[in-house]
Formats: structure tokens, C-alpha cells, sequence
């Protein structure tokens, strides 16, 4: 894949506290790779410095092959698009549009050109009289997500955009976002805290804790073979379960968890031969309930503590050797608080992490 853009040994210092620790990234030419973490994992820093907001203390970053890394913004080739909108109040949708245009002195029918084109993307046509004020949240993320457009560049970085809209209007303008890159195929990189923004949007995603990145791979990747006990807690929703387990040397194919005595023969080890205390961690929806359960490699019975019916689906929070333990079932299974659960777990769906360093197994 062509590297469209590159951040080599990146590194962002704020006295003593480094945010970011030297961090190399290639992201590919029309990729759209989102950053994801919770707050203050430095997602949102390293997007500041890839736009130029922010200066490194050392390291470089590259577009197209050029160090931009002391680059003033409008030099790097990047359209930005923030989390607060971050229009101008007097001006008209037109004008917020065309403002960094005409301040470029872009011929007037080119800008006509751009923001028709931008506008017939957006479906904002019908706005572009109005004022700011006079637009909903989400017709406001709209015009700032055109006026990155119209600058007709490669790259477009969007910080948190959607993290101020209502759910209905996130999962809307979500799917805009998808199809917006599928139609202009421009790279785009996405910083959001919210994992279904980054598993439906992404080509890949970063995982980011503490000013690195944990992970770097496909949604299917990091969904089913995370790499760090803290991508496969952060991944999933519920969060995986994880129980505490070990591995003993004299019986290198089995972990054991309380009582139960858990096969690792069909379980695919990053690293074989692995011994010693782990956690053991299975999806709630990899566990199997009703008949499925009863041919599953390892069986427990649990007692539901509490039920949630959701419609298509019903969540059970139930507890396994003194630790919260979650599973998905179908929507129509007939269960209510204090039943017992028969519940089949098979390891080749789990994922197993050393207790030392939390990498996966």
C-alpha cells in the first residue's frame, strides 16, 4: 500500500509528560484509519500535530513525501473538520464555505464549482442561505465537514466530529461519513473515544493508551485476536469477560480457572509454549446457551443475576468464581433473574493474555 501519510519516531513532550512516545504510523493513500482510545490517550494530540496545530519535539511527519512536520496548516494539503463545528455566526452557510477559498483567492467559478459539488454531496443545498444559528447540530456538522471538502485536498482529518450529536443523528451522519469516503476514496484519519464509530467507519484502527499505539489492524482483527488485554476490554459491548486463570508447565494445553479445566489444544497461540498466570478472557457473545451449550468443550452453570431484554437480543450479568460475567443471548430466550443459565464455552473463541504484561498469549 502507498503511504499517503507517514509520522516517523513522533514524539510531544509537555514539560516532564510525554503525550505522545515516538510513535511511527504509515496510513495508505484513500485509507481511512480511525484513532481510537479514551480520553486523554493522545488520539486527538497526534491529529493536532499531523494538521499543524501542534508542534513535536522531535520526529517528522510526511504527506505525499513531503516533510510537513514545521509546515504551516494550509501548506500540508489537509482538510480538518472539529468536534465543534467551528463556523463563523454572521457569515452564511455560503459564506463559511467559500471564506477560506476567496481568502486563497481561488477563481470564482472554481469556488462556485466546489461548493456546488460539496453541497449536492452533503444535501445542504437548501441551507446555504442560512446562518449557523439557524441550522440543527446536525446540519451543522454537514457545513463543516463541506467547508473541509471544498478545499479539495488528499488528506481530511476529523476530530470527535459526531460526539456532539444525539445517537439517532450519530448513526445517520455516521453512515454519510462511510459513503462520503467510498464516493471521493481521499484518505481520511478519525479520531473518536466511540468503538462503533471506529468498527463500522474504519480500514483500520489504532488503539491508543498513554501516548502510544497498542494495536494496529483490521476491525475483524481487533474485534477477534486483539493483541493487548486493554484493546480486548476496550473492544465489545459488553466487555469481554476475563477470568482469572494459569497455565502450569506441567500441563502446557490446559488452563485452569477455579474449577473448570479449560483445553487449549484448538486455541491458536501468539505465543506457544506460554505458561504461568494469565487471564482468560471469552466475548459474551461466544458463549453458548440452550442446546448449543450442551456440546460445547467446557460447560458451567450460572445463576442470572440480572436480565436485560434489549428486543433482538437479551444480556445476562451473571458472576463466575467471584468475577462478573456477562453473556449474549437471543432475544426471544424466555429467562428472568434467578434461573439457572447452562452455559458452553468453546477456547478456540477466547482470547488468553499474560498477567505480566497483558499481550496476548
Amino acid at each position: 500500500m502507498q503511504s499517503n501519510v507517514s509520522i516517523k519516531n513522533l514524539r510531544l513532550e509537555y514539560g516532564p509528560v510525554a503525550v505522545l512516545k515516538d510513535l511511527d504510523l504509515d496510513i495508505g493513500k484513500g485509507e481511512f484509519l480511525v484513532l481510537l482510545g479514551s480520553s486523554g490517550c493522545g488520539k486527538s494530540t497526534l491529529l493536532n500535530c499531523i494538521a499543524g496545530l501542534l508542534e513535536p519535539t522531535d520526529g517528522s511527519i510526511f504527506i505525499n513525501g513531503q516533510n510537513v512536520t514545521w509546515a504551516e496548516p494550509s501548506e500540508r494539503g489537509i482538510g480538518m473538520v472539529f468536534q465543534s463545528y467551528a463556523l463563523y455566526p454572521q457569515m452564511t452557510v455560503e459564506g463559511n464555505l467559500t471564506f477560506g477559498l476567496r481568502n486563497a483567492k481561488v477563481p470564482k467559478d472554481e469556488i462556485k464549482r466546489r461548493v456546488a459539488k460539496a453541497s449536492d454531496m452533503l444535501q445542504i443545498q437548501p441551507l446555504l442561505s442560512r446562518k449557523p444559528a439557524a441550522l440543527s447540530g446536525g446540519q451543522r456538522q454537514r457545513v463543516a465537514i463541506g467547508r473541509a471538502l471544498v478545499r479539495d485536498v488528499d488528506v481530511f482529518l476529523f476530530d470527535e466530529p459526531l460526539s456532539n450529536l444525539d445517537a439517532k443523528l450519530r448513526a445517520e451522519l455516521r453512515v454519510e461519513i462511510k459513503r462520503l469516503h467510498q464516493r471521493l476514496g481521499n484518505t481520511m484519519i478519525y479520531v473518536t473515544h466511540d468503538q462503533v464509530e471506529a468498527m463500522t467507519l474504519a480500514d483500520r484502527i489504532a488503539i491508543m493508551r498513554g501516548g502510544v499505539v497498542l494495536q494496529l489492524a483490521a476491525p475483524k482483527e481487533i474485534y477477534n485476536r486483539p493483541a493487548h488485554k486493554y484493546v480486548a476490554d476496550f473492544i465489545g459491548s459488553p466487555a469481554m469477560n476475563f477470568l482469572d486463570a494459569v497455565i502450569d508447565p506441567r500441563e502446557p494445553l490446559i488452563a485452569r480457572a477455579g474449577d473448570l479445566a479449560i483445553p487449549l489444544e484448538h486455541y491458536d497461540f501468539e505465543r506457544h509454549g506460554h505458561t504461568g498466570p494469565v487471564w482468560f478472557g471469552i466475548r459474551p457473545e461466544n458463549l453458548a446457551t440452550g442446546d448449543a451449550a450442551n456440546s460445547a468443550p467446557v460447560q458451567v452453570d450460572l445463576i442470572a443475576e440480572l436480565v436485560e431484554p434489549m428486543g433482538a437480543e437479551t444480556l445476562v450479568w451473571s458472576t463466575l468464581f467471584g468475577t462478573p460475567f456477562k453473556l449474549r443471548m437471543d432475544g426471544q430466550a424466555r429467562i428472568e433473574a434467578g434461573d439457572v443459565v447452562r452455559v458452553g464455552l468453546d477456547p478456540k473463541l477466547a482470547s488468553i493474555f499474560d498477567k505480566s504484561d497483558e499481550l496476548r498469549v
